[in-house]
């Protein structure tokens, strides 16, 4: 499987059009990827909260339809990274969508939690509620985004589910980098799946700037790939047998005793 992921700059003084159109520009260059992955809001700017309710859209608008159209061009999987997206109730969403070679939506993700800590996001978006798995030529795969890394219960769902692929779209600050990359080997290795995260880079809305780095990480906890600090692309081999070799030499899933044993109790005597 050959994994192309790129970096996204979401600069405050470029809109959401002509964004898109220069990362149309970009993802052409990914031919011969198998799936292509990009960052978290990069069309409305993570940072960008005052626009959010400007910029949200649905599944049928500006965003995920360029993105059918880059993954019917390449005959290639594109997970799209996420978008505001809007509902008939007016709640919104930051929602990664996957779209399959034939342009139809594979996989949609509602993040379950959304960030409070000097964001806005928990202010203005409504957390997922749901958490599934798409059957895909690729193999069975999952989603979490950014701030998700830092919860592994939501983790080993996505793997009880029957993950061996995670994508993770993130906007990650430059600040945390090492935690980045910390989570994103540690998730790896503690659920035995091939971890695909893209980070997006540049500085945004607020002046803060986020920290690119994108990895690929396979079961052994690996790193197969890493990208820099700068917008481009960076591509990656990955043999998805890996999960079950893995796994199967290291059972360490197959070992979990849960429901964990009754406390004990002590009386003092």
């Amino acid at each position: 499987m050959r994994i192309a992921l790129l970096q996204i700059a979401s600069p405050p003084e470029e809109a959401p059009g002509p964004r898109r159109e220069r990362v149309g520009r970009m993802v052409a260059e990914a031919r011969g990827a198998d799936l292509v992955v990009l960052p978290e809001l990069w069309a409305a700017g993570y940072f960008a909260f005052d626009s959010y309710a400007d910029r949200a859209e649905t599944l049928r608008g500006p965003t995920v339809e360029a993105a059918r159209g880059w993954a019917q061009e390449l005959n290639a999987h594109v997970h799209l990274g996420s978008i505001v997206e809007g509902d008939e109730h007016g709640h919104l969403y930051n929602t990664a969508v996957l779209i399959a070679p034939d342009g139809q939506i594979a996989h949609t993700y509602r993040k379950v939690h959304v960030f409070g800590y000097a964001s806005r996001e928990a202010e203005l978006l409504t957390p997922g509620d749901a958490l599934d798995v798409a059957d895909t030529e690729l193999g069975p795969l999952g989603a979490t985004t950014c701030y998700d890394l830092r919860f592994p219960e939501l983790w080993r769902g996505l793997v009880d589910r029957g993950a061996k692929t995670v994508v993770v779209p993130a906007a990650w600050p430059a600040a945390r980098r090492e935690h980045w990359r910390l989570f994103t080997t540690c998730r790896a290795v503690e659920e035995q799946v091939v971890l695909i995260a893209c980070n997006a880079v540049g500085v945004q809305d607020g002046g803060v700037e986020l920290g690119g780095h994108s990895r690929v990480v396979d079961a052994w906890g690996t790193v197969l790939a890493e990208a820099g600090a700068a917008e481009g692309l960076t591509f990656c081999d990955v043999d998805p047998a890996v999960v079950d070799t893995v796994r199967a030499e290291f059972p360490v899933l197959a070992d979990r005793n849960w429901p964990m044993p009754r406390p004990v109790h002590h009386t003092n005597r």
